[in-house]
């Protein structure tokens, strides 16, 4: 740990407020304003959405202007989103938050590489550190993103209009912690000298696994987490339940941070990403279980935790697949992907919780655990075999 590496912790825990708070509060949004039931979620599906079109856009960025102005640039679009958003659900423009949420893509998309940047400001040995620490800080947001959710519900005269009000400020506080931050500069690739192209980078079979498990991982975790405030409303459980559930939801996803990244030290990566796609499993068998408060905790909260293996899992196993000069190329095409899937997941997630319910959501959620299980084993036997 040192100054900086503090800093960027901060800074992520704001992000995972905004975050978390547009995962809890935009389903619920979207379902008083669209014009149809099995729309809800497109806000959230629109905010993931923008990420997958803008990550390259993020990474060329980066290379242009550097790590700081980069993440910058992203503040910036973060309170321009939360102020538009503001005035969308004041207005009752359901189409407008979509457009809000769209735009505030590139900010998740650029936050999202805070957990390479902390690679660049520690020793080489600590990077499965530097990882974990950053990631770890979400704990700040498991509990500030409720939290702020649930405290701004009848801030304004519209529910739930106060949260975006919040949130400007919170853009603001991450602006003021990068701005304190010095990064060390990107390595530019010499001319005819920019390493390999993008093709060839997602034919590693290394990409290929740190991509499936972390594109897979976050899927499912936002297939089930994004309909959870819906579902438990279905079920006849109260707003102030579905915050408990997340906030309990999303400390599995980051307190673990603190023990993933010695945990992949001592018995390897691929052993940690396979015990992420157990607990994804227990997820599974646990929601199915029963539709009550203490079903949605332990179901969630094993989701939280199978998401941090894998995500910690995919992010330190892909820091092995591309050069220095290929850094923010391969990073923007591993984000593209994540982002990709999780848009699939988010549609999905409004359309299999309104249309076929909570059982049929976590049924569906095997298909891709199954497809992360495959690319592990593949790749466990390449190995084996290279051995």
């Amino acid at each position: 740990m040192n100054r900086k590496l503090a800093l960027l912790v901060l800074a992520q825990g704001l992000f995972l407020t905004n975050n978390i708070c547009f995962m809890a509060i935009n389903g619920l949004v979207g379902l008083a304003l669209a014009p149809k039931p099995w729309m809800a979620t497109l806000p959230i599906c629109a905010y993931v959405a923008g990420g997958a079109l803008t990550a390259r856009l993020v990474g060329r960025h980066q290379l242009r202007f550097g790590r700081r102005r980069g993440f910058q640039i992203g503040l910036l679009v973060a309170l321009f989103s939360c102020t538009m958003s503001l005035w969308s659900v004041m207005q009752q423009q359901f189409w407008g938050l979509v457009l809000a949420t769209l735009i505030a893509g590139y900010y998740t998309a650029n936050a999202a590489l805070y957990r390479f940047a902390a690679t660049e400001l520690v020793a080489p040995e600590k990077r499965e550190a530097a990882i974990s620490w950053v990631l770890g800080g979400g704990c700040l947001g498991a509990v500030g993103g409720p939290l702020l959710a649930r405290a701004s519900k009848d801030l304004l005269v519209a529910p739930f209009a106060g949260a975006y009000l919040l949130l400007i400020g919170v853009a603001l506080a991450g602006l003021l912690l990068i701005s304190l931050i010095d990064f060390p500069p990107l390595a530019r690739p010499a001319p005819g000298q920019g390493g390999r192209s993008g093709a060839a980078l997602v034919r590693q079979p290394v990409f290929i696994v740190a991509l499936a498990a972390s594109a897979l991982g976050y899927g499912v975790m936002n297939l089930l987490m994004a309909a959870t405030p819906i579902a438990m409303g279905q079920c006849g459980l109260p707003f102030a339940d579905a915050g408990l559930v997340l906030q309990w939801h999303v400390l599995g996803m980051f307190v673990p941070s603190f023990f993933t990244g010695p945990l992949i030290k001592r018995v390897g990566v691929l052993p940690v990403m396979a015990v992420g796609v157990l607990l994804n499993l227990g997820c599974v068998a646990f929601a199915l279980s029963g539709q009550d408060l203490d079903h949605f905790l332990g179901a969630l909260l094993l989701l939280g935790i199978g998401w941090n293996f894998l995500y910690i899992g995919g992010t330190t196993l892909f820091t092995q697949a591309y050069r220095p000069e290929e850094k923010t190329r391969a990073q923007g095409l591993m984000d593209t992907g994540v982002y990709a899937t999780m848009t699939l997941t988010s549609f999905s997630s409004g359309a299999l919780v309104t249309t076929g319910g909570w059982q049929w959501m976590n049924l569906a959620s095997l298909v891709p655990i199954a497809l992360c299980a495959a690319a592990l084993g593949w790749l466990a036997l390449r190995q084996r075999r290279a051995r």
